[in-house]
């Protein structure tokens, strides 16, 4: 189990530097949203994989523009960040 936890560390991290990377100034709107969304639909996955119950789903409503809805999506991104975090704390132990 250490090993896989391990491995999956590896990989979160792998990914997020790699957004990190490919986000920069010149990136519209829509890129940002994107790179947000293939995110959350990540870290999701990630957390699936590690038995956990997951709800990407978001509720755009009220949510007009791209930026608005970039920051509803990072939103729910740190939502599951926080289980992502908790999960491995309980499998730490």
């Amino acid at each position: 189990m250490k090993t896989f936890n391990k491995a999956l560390l590896a990989v979160i991290a792998a990914s997020t530097m790699s957004t990190a990377a490919f986000a920069s100034s010149d990136d519209t709107a829509y890129d940002r949203l994107q790179t947000t969304k293939a995110g959350l639909h990540s870290l999701g996955q990630s957390l699936e994989n590690m038995g956990a119950n997951v709800d990407t789903s978001v509720d755009l409503s009220g949510a007009n523009t791209l930026n608005q809805k970039e920051a509803v999506y990072s939103a729910k991104y740190a939502e599951l960040q926080t289980q992502f975090n908790d999960l491995r704390a309980q499998s730490a132990e």
